[in-house]
């Protein structure tokens, strides 16, 4: 295919997968209170009476918005971020299409495969963040003083709650990586077994610096799924490099003539 056919490809493909983010963002919209509501639902949030010295508030805060167009764009963000989320079954999909042409037919195969334990990890690891944000919103408040007030920005923690469910999402593509680099042929099994001292102190270095919170508890939710899905990695590629030595195995047979040269035809030059 020239070059303008290929930007044409590309324009196509880029045009269903903005419509499909813009459909779906604009469903969002019409429960963006819902939606809203949903992500700030871990906060901790302050009852009647506390926050104003009757009662002690460190435990809780006061959530709020900052500004006359606070709402709108909070309504505009959280939407285009369900947007997102939603539609990235289609715009992955229209990525491979744009890569399929180029591939191979194992290669396709392998592909899809990839494809469809991607989409899967990346939700399990934003649905594992959401899971902790409770813990670490009240972990993060207990700090406060007893009798001072918590003002929580709902901007601020949906910038958090983000943060957290996109780190967590890609993180939870690593064993993906690693599968992928293994049944390419790049890396062995035996190799990627033996960085684990390397591995572990990379995952907690990693969960240390990508964890939006500062606190232990979000860093260590973080590395742990990582490390137990680096050791599942490790396992399903020594499984592959075993299945790949008994078929190169196989293929050699014993009754193959020898491709190296006789004594004579050495004598001979031949």
């Amino acid at each position: 295919m020239p070059l303008m056919g290929h930007l044409r490809e590309l324009r196509i493909r880029l045009m269903k997968a903005i419509a499909a983010v813009m459909v779906t963002t604009v469903v969002a919209g019409l429960f963006y209170k819902q939606l809203i509501d949903f992500v700030i639902a871990p906060l901790p949030g302050c009852t009647p009476g506390e926050g104003n010295g009757a009662s002690p508030a460190g435990r809780c805060g006061v959530i709020a918005t900052n500004g006359l167009l606070s709402p709108v764009t909070l309504a505009l963000k959280v939407s285009l971020t369900a947007g997102l989320i939603g539609a990235s079954p289609v715009w992955l999909y229209q990525l491979w299409r744009f890569l399929a042409p180029g591939l191979h037919r194992g290669e396709r195969k392998y592909t899809l495969a990839f494809l469809a334990t991607g989409i899967p990890l990346f939700l399990i690891g934003a649905a594992f963040a959401y899971a902790v944000l409770p813990t670490t919103a009240r972990v993060l408040i207990s700090f406060t003083p007893d009798q001072a007030t918590n003002i929580l920005p709902v901007d601020d923690f949906l910038d958090l709650a983000t943060r957290m469910v996109v780190v967590f999402g890609l993180s939870f593509e690593l064993p993906l990586l690693l599968i992928m680099l293994n049944v390419a042929g790049v890396l062995s099994a035996a190799r990627m077994a033996g960085w684990w001292r390397h591995m572990l102190i990379g995952i907690a270095v990693f969960a240390a610096i990508a964890t939006p919170s500062s606190d232990p508890l979000s860093m260590l939710a973080l590395a742990g799924p990582i490390t137990a899905l680096y050791l599942a990695a490790c396992a399903v590629s020594w499984l592959n490099d075993s299945r790949r030595g008994r078929t190169r195995a196989a293929r050699l047979s014993p009754d193959e003539p020898s491709l190296l040269p006789t004594s004579d035809e050495s004598r001979h030059g031949r």
